[in-house]
């Protein structure tokens, strides 16, 4: 997809996991919205996935490591065609495969995740076994940054460089909010970037909620010879007026007028971004 697709797609999929939450009456909002840029870049356009061979010996791997905001996620593999669209009806329901954390079970999920500081530590051992068997595949592992303060994550990252693991990617939601409130308040975090650095990993910091400079950046890496960290500064609650930078929205749940006024404003935003697309 090219850049405006990909933009007019990542509304699209904003629309889609609101609807769902509102349906199921249960999600993580925030952090799925922040993330969906992320997302949408590495599906429709960075990895190499294959819908309809979902263990592709050859695809790239992803890990969510901020399980929680699978939202995003359920809503990009159904998309496309991992699993069929209508099963999002389902989500959070009694016996469905679609939970609130990434579920192995479904096609496209690796890795079940949810626990905090987990997903980097899986991300580095399948980035190893692939160096050890001679694969080419990549491993993209996407963080919270709330997350950062799991000593989990900073075994993971040691280990990553001293295997010297090039088809590692790293990738940081830094929406600066957690649960509880601004992560500096919480445990701060700052100098993120050079505390990730003087740990051997080449860090690009980037605007995660630019799908230009995602795409500019995810199509550049790996690094030779260590892995990449790429630190994405998101607004959490992106795209939605009154839910952007707002703590609360981590885990609300929009009612019947805040979903009518969210899919208004990302409607009237995806209509632009394909009009000005057409007009390139």
């Amino acid at each position: 997809m090219e850049i405006a697709e990909l933009k007019a797609k990542a509304a699209q999929i904003r629309m889609e996991l609101l609807t769902m939450i509102h349906r199921a009456k249960t999600g993580h909002t925030g952090g799925s919205l922040s993330n969906t840029d992320i997302l949408t870049a590495l599906y429709y356009r960075v990895m190499k996935i294959d819908p309809n061979d979902p263990k592709w010996p050859e695809r790239d791997r992803f890990i969510a490591s901020k399980g929680h905001s699978v939202e995003s996620l359920w809503c990009i593999l159904a998309d496309l065609g991992f699993f069929p669209k209508e099963e999002l009806l389902t989500f959070s329901q009694f016996g469905t495969r679609l939970i609130g954390h990434p579920n192995n079970k479904v096609p496209g999920i690796e890795m079940n995740t949810g626990a905090l500081g987990h997903g980097l530590a899986i991300g580095v051992g399948m980035a190893l076994a692939a160096k050890r068997d001679g694969n080419a595949y990549r491993v993209f592992c996407l963080m919270g940054d709330g997350e950062q303060a799991e000593g989990s994550v900073w075994e993971a990252a040691m280990a990553g460089a001293h295997y010297k693991l090039d088809n590692l990617i790293g990738i940081i939601d830094r929406n600066r909010l957690q649960i509880s409130g601004s992560t500096e308040d919480v445990m701060g975090l700052e100098p993120l970037q050079g505390k990730w650095e003087a740990f051997g990993w080449k860090v690009v910091s980037v605007d995660g909620n630019d799908m230009g400079e995602l795409v500019q950046v995810l199509e550049a890496v790996p690094e030779e010879r260590r892995p990449t960290l790429v630190l994405a500064n998101t607004i959490k609650g992106k795209g939605v007026s009154f839910a952007e930078n707002a703590a609360h929205w981590h885990h609300h749940v929009p009612n019947d007028a805040e979903l009518e006024q969210a899919l208004s404003e990302l409607t009237a935003a995806r209509e632009v971004i394909l009009r000005e697309g057409r007009n390139v």
